[in-house]
């Protein structure tokens, strides 16, 4: 049974900071690149911020590079997003991704919601 289950969104205040977290199970984490996607209503789904397995490759859209970071505690299969100057448009559903080019698995969280409003 494979899981991905994010949270730590919530309500901020524009400028304020918010840690994600994405516990995962059922399959072997740090053989899987994880990634945060976010979704805001009438928009498509971005890609926020990938780490590679063993943590040597990091990605980060632009929107979000500087403010964002994205790490990985594979000795307790999570991943997690810290998030601080955060502003009104980062507002989103956020969810985890794992996958793997090597066994072709593609997993998703529920998501967690982040509001940013003062």
């Amino acid at each position: 049974q494979v899981t991905l289950v994010e949270s730590g969104g919530g309500l901020v205040k524009p400028g304020g900071s918010l840690r994600l977290s994405c516990a995962a199970s059922g399959f072997t984490f740090s053989s899987y690149a994880m990634s945060w996607y976010r979704q805001a209503p009438g928009k498509e789904r971005e890609l926020v911020a990938s780490i590679s397995g063993g943590s040597a490759m990091i990605n980060y859209a632009d929107s979000v590079k500087g403010r964002f970071t994205i790490s990985r505690d594979d000795a307790k299969n999570t991943v997690y997003l810290q998030m601080d100057s955060l502003k009104p448009e980062d507002t989103a559903l956020y969810y985890c991704n794992a996958n793997s080019r090597w066994w072709k698995n593609d997993y998703w969280g529920q998501g967690t919601q982040v509001t940013v409003s003062s």
